[in-house]
């Protein structure tokens, strides 16, 4: 079979599958496996592929995720005769079940019945676990200037709420809303989350940030953006990363 992949956690899932032989193609945002993605050849970013060098590469599937990749992308795929596999897991157990299904289409079940199950099981666990402390306020931004969060609608908020955690922004009406620092203030959480993607935050930024706020600077913390937002093979670490947040470990 012959793959390419337009979403970064979906070639990584390829390779966890035990197919990354099988990949003719990817994004050049794909970058893990680090030791081995390199070999693949880059068809273009997730917003903008090389539509002409995917058709040349006569893929027998291509993978693609509704929130990183463009709907008029898939169909010119779909009109050039190209089969898609479209996904948009927003929870852990969504993932399981996309992982499931995509090793049902390249042929790796028991595979994928594994990374599957050690979502569900790790789930379970930190679920259990959260029911067991109090609740934990938090506020999850995304970007800078302007800042953005993240709304309930997100993959991210799913994970962290699952641990535990309640996001001040769950309500707004669009998945990553812009915030104010004084909004962010007036909501008062516990925890802001710094992701280190898409924008890379650092430590001056959380110093920035409690200086725009007044919130107290150790409420800021960086975490790991791939841990959090990557639904394939990554996600059952990301479930207990993100339990250990808010566990405040």
């Amino acid at each position: 079979m012959r793959v390419v992949s337009l979403c970064p956690s979906l070639t990584e899932l390829v390779f966890d599958l035990g197919r990354g032989d099988s990949l003719v193609g990817r994004t050049k945002f794909c970058v893990h496996p680090a030791d081995r993605v390199g070999a693949v050849p880059s068809m273009g970013g997730t917003k903008n592929p090389r539509i002409d060098r995917i058709v040349a590469a006569r893929p027998d599937l291509v993978l693609l995720n509704e929130e990183e990749n463009r709907r008029e992308d898939a169909e010119a795929l779909h009109a050039a005769g190209v089969a898609c596999h479209v996904s948009f897991p927003k929870t852990a157990l969504d993932t399981a079940a996309m992982v499931r299904a995509i090793g049902d289409a390249l042929d790796a079940r028991d595979a994928a019945g594994r990374i599957a199950a050690d979502i569900e099981s790790r789930h379970a666990r930190v679920r259990a676990e959260a029911a067991a402390r109090a609740p934990v306020r938090w506020a999850y931004l995304i970007w800078r200037d302007p800042w953005m969060a993240v709304s309930g609608d997100t993959f991210v908020s799913a994970l962290l709420e699952d641990a535990g955690g309640v996001n001040v922004f769950a309500t707004r009406d669009v998945r990553y809303p812009t915030v104010t620092p004084e909004e962010l203030a007036a909501a008062e959480p516990a925890r802001v989350l710094l992701s280190s993607e898409p924008f890379p935050f650092a430590d001056r930024h959380a110093d920035e940030l409690a200086a725009l706020t007044g919130l107290p600077r150790d409420r800021f913390r960086l975490v790991d953006g791939e841990l959090l937002s990557w639904h394939g093979s990554r996600t059952a670490a990301g479930i207990d990363y993100a339990g250990a947040l808010m566990a405040g470990d």
